[in-house]
């Protein structure tokens, strides 16, 4: 194949404006929206963080806290379910000694983050609400 081939091959797998990209980007979430329920719990749990961060009344820098380490974990929620995919890809859904090792470290990688969200979240809503209880 030549370079001109290349190009072209390429070409057909590029998005070719942003209303195209975010189109793609969209689509995606709403397939790992579908298809994941440990997504769908850590939006639910999110959602439950953010009513109760509104509740209350958090700071700028408290908010920037919680929305790096809700979106860490949406994000490596993400990238597992990537990684999956491609693994099953990869094996045609055999199994395979590499194959579950590398799932199992792209898991552990979600619980870590999840783990370090957790303790994020308590200490400044836990913060909070010990503040609101002592009064």
């Amino acid at each position: 194949m030549d370079l001109k081939d290349k190009k072209q091959l390429q070409n057909c797998w590029k998005n070719h404006n942003f209303k195209e990209s975010l189109r793609h980007a969209l689509a995606g979430l709403a397939c790992v929206w579908h298809e994941e329920r440990n997504f769908r719990f850590d939006v639910f749990a999110a959602t439950a963080v953010i009513i109760l961060g509104v509740l209350l009344h958090l700071q700028l820098l408290e908010w920037l806290w919680l929305g790096w380490a809700i979106m860490s974990v949406l994000v490596s929620e993400l990238w597992n379910t990537v990684l999956e995919n491609v693994v099953d890809l990869v094996t045609q859904f055999h199994r395979h000694p590499l194959a579950k090792k590398a799932k199992d470290m792209a898991s552990a990688a979600v619980l870590l983050n999840a783990v370090f969200a957790a303790i994020i979240g308590l200490s400044v809503l836990g913060f909070r609400l010990w503040q609101l209880l002592a009064k």
